[in-house]
Formats: structure tokens, sequence, C-alpha cells
């Protein structure tokens, strides 16, 4: 449970805050282990549907995070201590859920925990890697440079996922369009129009047949299509939540033909990109393999990276884990090896990193530019077909007139 209290501290001075606790028992003793006394405390009420349904509008997205990261780093390069840094971010943070994340993180440490403790309570914000990034940076000192590498890294893979995801966007909002006009007019429009051709006594061409049978069947079966649509997309939803339906789907999107090329380049990008901010913050390349199966977003290359940790546990180098998985390209390999070889595997990983982005950002502009003209053309031959299947022989009706 949520908290809300009121009290004075040791300079007597008034503070209200939240704390989070399990019994009201509970919140009391750990408030008064911080010489604060309480004038009022009380439990804050669960949020109404409503209010639900409006803090889904409030979420706190990477955007938000990157921007709060290299806030950080400057207060933090400005020998700001911890606890104000905290204080400052929440009372300037524009969205409300930030806002009470960062007076809790504050709270926190004010309690004694460590920023990297007081982060890890909200995984919704800050992930696995991000909090293993800031502990990294509190040990060696160089939080603020651990936390501009975080702002740079998280600004990049939002950029490039966005890129992914708008030239995803169109392709499916076409396919949408033309699914609908389709259903549309097979519903709506070609049974209006099927009396009238089927009175005329005239001979039917065999499209025109085809087009007013599909229609009849979605006029007389479209409830128990959609029902079966519905059901399917449940059960389908719930098959994704199972390791399994997670794997299938990841195998998926690498073997989609017009797409594999553009997933393959995400998750090598995102890859060496991730393991080559955690080197540069000192995080051993175990413990960096371990995170980054964990963030790559794709359950083949997890599969690969946990399998890949368990080998360099045992004694192999990285290069040759990778290389038994046969997912991971040659080339990718290649250049692990030479960093391994070298002791510039920061440096190389730094340039594969780079190398994906490029391929990924090259891959959209391709897909994009070879998807709209097809899209437009298949969705205009659909339409034309459909009028030209009732149009003509309307014509040769009123021709024979």
């Amino acid at each position: 449970m949520i908290f809300k209290y009121k009290a004075i501290d040791s300079a007597g001075q008034s503070k209200e805050g939240t704390i989070e606790a399990v019994s009201v028992e509970v919140a009391i003793s750990s408030l008064q282990k911080r010489d604060l006394v309480l004038s009022n405390i009380s439990p804050i009420e669960e949020k109404s549907l409503l209010e639900r349904k409006i803090s889904l509008f409030d979420r706190i997205s990477t955007k938000d995070v990157v921007i709060l990261s290299r806030q950080m780093a400057t207060l933090f390069e400005a020998q700001v201590s911890a606890l104000r840094v905290f204080e400052l971010l929440s009372i300037q943070a524009e969205k409300p859920a930030l806002r009470t994340k960062l007076a809790e993180v504050a709270s926190d440490l004010q309690s004694g925990n460590t920023i990297s403790e007081a982060l890890g309570k909200h995984p919704d914000v800050f992930s696995d890697f991000y909090v293993n990034m800031v502990r990294s940076g509190e040990e060696s000192g160089k939080l603020d440079q651990t936390l501009l590498y975080l702002a740079d890294y998280l600004d990049r893979t939002h950029e490039v996922t966005s890129k992914v995801k708008g030239a995803l966007v169109y392709p499916a909002f076409i396919v949408f369009t033309f699914i609908a006009v389709m259903v549309l007019m097979l519903t709506v429009v070609i049974p209006k129009i099927s009396g009238i051709l089927t009175d005329s006594g005239q001979e039917i061409p065999i499209y025109t047949r085809v087009v007013l049978g599909v229609s009849n069947f979605f006029v007389d079966y479209g409830v128990f299509i959609l029902v079966i649509l519905v059901v399917g997309g449940f059960f389908f939803w719930r098959y994704t939540r199972t390791e399994s339906g997670q794997y299938s789907v990841a195998r998926f999107k690498i073997s989609i033909p017009a797409v594999q090329v553009l997933y393959r380049k995400l998750y090598l990008s995102r890859i060496a990109d991730n393991m080559n901010v955690m080197l540069l913050s000192g995080i051993p390349i175990v413990r960096g393999l371990e995170l980054t199966s964990k963030i790559v977003d794709n359950k083949v290359f997890e599969d690969i990276l946990k399998k890949a940790t368990e080998d360099v546990k045992t004694g192999s180098s990285i290069s040759d884990a990778m290389m038994r998985s046969g997912e991971i390209p040659g080339i990718f390999i290649a250049m692990i090896k030479i960093g391994e070889e070298t002791g510039q595997l920061g440096n190389i990983l730094k340039t594969l990193a780079a190398f994906y982005r490029r391929e990924v950002v090259n891959a959209i502009d391709t897909i994009v530019g070879l998807i709209e003209p097809i899209m437009i053309v298949f969705l205009g031959f659909g339409v034309a077909f459909l009028l030209a299947s009732v149009l003509i022989p309307i014509y040769n009706i009123s021709s024979a007139m």
C-alpha cells in the first residue's frame, strides 16, 4: 500500500510525501527511523476505473527516461547530492507518474538505500540493464559518465526502434484499409446491386458470380466469422504469452521474406550497442551478456545469448560461443574475434553497432520504397475488380434495353 504523510523533520521544517509499505505500522516505523515526527498519515485510495484509463496517457516513455538521464548526469557532474538531485527532478517533472516515481526514489535514498537499489524498485521505468549500469557507475565513481552513456544508448535505441515501427505502420494501415473497403463493399454495396443482376434474367459472368457468392457468404456468416476472429485472436494472444509462443513469434519475425533482414540487423545492432555501453561502464562481459539477453527483445537471440553466457563461463571465447548458434552472421563473429585478439573489443562493438544501425535505416528505406507502390497497386486492383464485376453486367443490362 501507498501512504501519504505529513511530518516535521529534526530541523523543524514541514515535509510531505508518500511511502510504500505493507501496513501503516511499517510505514510509521520507517518514517520514524528518518527522524520525522508524524502529524498525519493516511493510505492513498485505489484509483477509480476512469483514473486508470486517464493514467494510460501518462505512461513514462523511453524519451522521458533519456531526458531524465541527461538531467541526472548534469546534476551529478555539478556535485549535487543524490538526494537533492531526485528531489529537484521530482519537483520539475511534467508527468505526474514520473514525479511520483522520483519522489519515491528520493524517499528511499533518505532511508539509506543506494541509487541503484532505489531505482530497482521501479522496474516498469528502470530496466535491469539501467539499474546495473547505475550500480556500475556508483562502484566506479563515474556515475555522471555512466548516465550520459545510458542516455546516448537509449536515445539511439529509441530512434532505431521508432524507425522500424514507423516503417511497418504504413503497410499495416494500407492492409487494414484494403480489408475494410473490401468488407464494406461485399456486405453493404454489392448485396443492394445483386438483386438487379439476378432479376435481369441475363447471363452473369463467372467473375461476377464469384463476387456475388463471396458477398452472400459474408452477409450470411459475417457474424460467425467475426466471432471466430475474436476468439482466435484471444487464443493467439494467450499463446504468445507462453514460452513456446514467444519463441514461435520471434522465429517468425526473423523468417518473414520481406522484413527478416530488417529484424536481424535491428537485433544485431542492439546486441553490439548494448554490450559496448556496458563494457565502457566497467560491467564484466559475462554479466553484460546476461543483461543483453534480457533486453534484445527476441526469444531466438535471447536463447543464443544465454547459451553464449554459459559457454563463456566455462572458458569459451565470445566469438566461439556465438558461432555455435548458426544465427549470428560470420562477419559479426569475425569482428568480435578480432576485438578479443587485439584487446579492442569495445571499439569493435561500437563499430559494429554503428554499421548495423546504418544497415537498419537502409533496410527501412528499401522496404518502404518497395512496399508503398505494391500496396497501392494491390489496393487499386482489388477495388477495381469489385467495381468491374458489378458495373460491367449493369452496363450490359442497360445496353440490352
